[in-house]
């Protein structure tokens, strides 16, 4: 498996900031996204791009932007991505600098809905014009039975993200708060303030737009 890589450019021109979401799957983190998403007008989703096969209920270039492994291969050689990583084998997800970009000159604080490898990478990559926020779930239990309800996996695909969550768990540290959730409401309300006190500064502090 090939480790996560970066474009060979050390820094990106940016005018923005960005809020980062992040936490192994199953922990509700697209749940919360969506709906801060649906609340404040001044938030815009990254769409991630991957390799892996669309799912039923997944539109391009709503969920995420569809591509073969060559077409991936083929950005990443010309640099066009911010980050970008193989999450399994032949498996590529990254984060497109043309989209980031869009939605800057849309006036919009950029959202991310991201795995921990990238999450880290972003935060390191945008600093002080980065939140970066891990949603926990309070047991592994509760995140198992998650994953199960979801029904999108095998037996074997379910060994391979189970492996990967007990990793993924230990990077609680790298990111700038936790956002517990445990009871959905209290959850979204407690993640609406953190949006909100950061927009606040946004607005009062030009310091975040160095």
């Amino acid at each position: 498996m090939m480790n996560m890589q970066t474009s060979g450019r050390e820094k990106i021109k940016h005018t923005g900031r960005v809020l980062i979401f992040t936490a192994p799957s199953g922990s509700g983190k697209t749940t919360i996204v969506r709906h801060l998403l649906n609340k404040y007008e001044e938030l815009a989703f990254s769409v991630s791009a991957t390799t892996r096969k669309q799912r039923d209920y997944e539109k391009e270039g709503r969920d995420y932007y569809f591509m073969d492994n060559e077409n991936f291969l083929e950005k990443v050689e010309n640099e066009e991505f911010i980050e970008w990583e193989e999450v399994y084998e032949n498996q590529y997800y990254g984060t497109l600098k043309s989209e980031v970009e869009r939605l800057w000159k849309m006036g919009k604080v950029v959202v991310f809905d991201i795995e921990v490898n990238g999450a880290t990478h972003l935060k390191n990559k945008f600093g002080d014009n980065a939140l970066a926020i891990f949603v926990k779930v309070p047991t592994l239990e509760k995140l198992y039975a998650r994953l199960k309800a979801r029904k999108t996996e095998d037996e074997e695909s379910f060994k391979r993200r189970v492996k990967r969550i007990k990793r993924e768990l230990t990077y609680e540290t790298n990111f700038d708060m936790v956002l517990y959730n445990d009871e959905l409401n209290d959850t979204l309300e407690n993640a609406e303030r953190i949006v909100e006190n950061f927009l606040q500064i946004h607005e009062n502090n030009t310091s975040w737009l160095r």
